[in-house]
């Protein structure tokens, strides 16, 4: 599955952005999708995974109440909504996706295997 992340940007603190990420190549409902970010010097990190019907999500706690991960499975697309953005949460976001037969949202690292291309946030204080 090719993965297409998009939507990132500047924004100040407190503001809003949503991420999308397009999905292509594959059956889109039988992949696990999530969002993962990299700050600079950091490593990559998990913020938020969706089940393949959408129907289980989990989240980072540093981002619990302020983002919103959904998915539309007839667009091959999927969604990060973030709100009361704050200066941490800069970093290159990215989409992944990992084949599953469960209806788990899965959010470790190494259980993706595709991924997309990154997209930038960056939050101004």
């Amino acid at each position: 599955v090719q993965l297409q992340a998009s939507g990132g940007g500047l924004v100040q603190a407190g503001g809003s952005l949503r991420l999308s990420c397009a999905a292509s190549g594959r059956t889109f409902s039988n992949y696990c999708m999530g969002w993962f970010r990299q700050a600079p010097g950091k490593e990559r990190e998990f913020v938020a995974a969706i089940s393949r019907s959408g129907g289980s999500t989990s989240y980072a706690d540093s981002v619990k109440g302020r983002f919103t991960i959904s998915r539309d499975n007839a667009k091959n697309t999927m969604y990060l909504q973030m709100s009361s953005l704050k200066p941490e949460d800069a970093a290159v976001y990215y989409c992944a996706a990992a084949y599953s037969v469960s209806s788990v949202a899965l959010t470790h690292r190494s259980e993706y295997g595709y991924w997309g291309q990154g997209t930038q946030v960056t939050v101004s204080s």
